[in-house]
């Protein structure tokens, strides 16, 4: 299993479920930061944990750092892309190298990601990708259009890649949780139906167990955005965030 932003709590807790006997690779910007991380899975149960320096947006490095964990520890069974910003909507909305910073990290790299790893477990007939999305993208709000934008291309992305991966043997799992009480949204106020962390990695990892191709977390998100996507442009555009 590999965890591409080794230092996410969402990443860190799916870990933790599916450690047990399993090699963990870790890969994250200063992978020789990660002391914790590594003795949450030792802890865990994982019979064997190993760290790769991972910069998402250096979209160059990604097929070989894909190539070199294949070729340490055999073919992929779960590659979790856990990475990703939320950004500053003020600021994006004044800084166009801020916006292009958000949308080139959650989706740009994201798809650069994606492909190489498609292409690679394509090659080995079998395994299992998850992706973070988020409710964001499933209708853009006027309060976080460039981050719901960058999960809105990305949703699209993945649903294409998941009809391309039919039959080859690779499942795709896309995630799409609602507001996430953590690091990211440290200082925020929690939106209704909120979850943490563990509630997500939880929910994923039955996902994955039942061969799910979507999960929302909350469940009850994916009604309430079904109306919500009714709603008229007028009302639509004063939702916050």
């Amino acid at each position: 299993m590999v965890i591409f932003g080794g230092r996410s709590e969402i990443g860190i807790e799916l870990a933790r479920l599916l450690a047990p006997g399993a090699t963990v690779v870790l890969a994250a910007r200063g992978a020789d930061r990660l002391p914790d991380q590594v003795a949450a899975m030792d802890q865990a149960g994982a019979a064997k944990v190993d760290v790769r320096e991972f910069d998402a947006d250096d979209l160059g490095s990604h097929q070989a750092l894909v190539s070199s964990i294949v070729a340490d520890h055999g073919r992929i069974k779960t590659a979790v892309l856990a990475f990703g910003v939320l950004g500053d909507q003020a600021r994006a909305e004044r800084d166009p190298a801020h916006a292009a910073a958000v949308l080139h990290t959650d989706f740009v790299a994201q798809a650069s990601l994606l492909t190489v790893l498609a292409d690679t477990m394509r090659t080995a007939g079998q395994g299992a990708i998850v992706v973070f999305s988020s409710v964001a993208g499933v209708r853009v709000r006027r309060a976080n259009y460039v981050y719901g934008s960058a999960k809105a291309g990305l949703d699209g992305f993945c649903s294409g890649l998941a009809d391309a991966l039919h039959g080859t043997g690779v499942r795709l799992l896309v995630v799409r949780p609602g507001f996430v009480i953590g690091r990211m949204t440290e200082g925020m106020k929690p939106a209704p139906f909120s979850s943490t962390p563990q509630q997500v990695a939880a929910a994923t990892a039955q996902a994955l167990a039942k061969g799910r191709r979507t999960v929302w977390v909350p469940w009850m998100l994916q009604p309430l955005f079904a109306v919500m996507k009714l709603l008229p442009q007028f009302m639509w555009r004063r939702m916050p965030r």
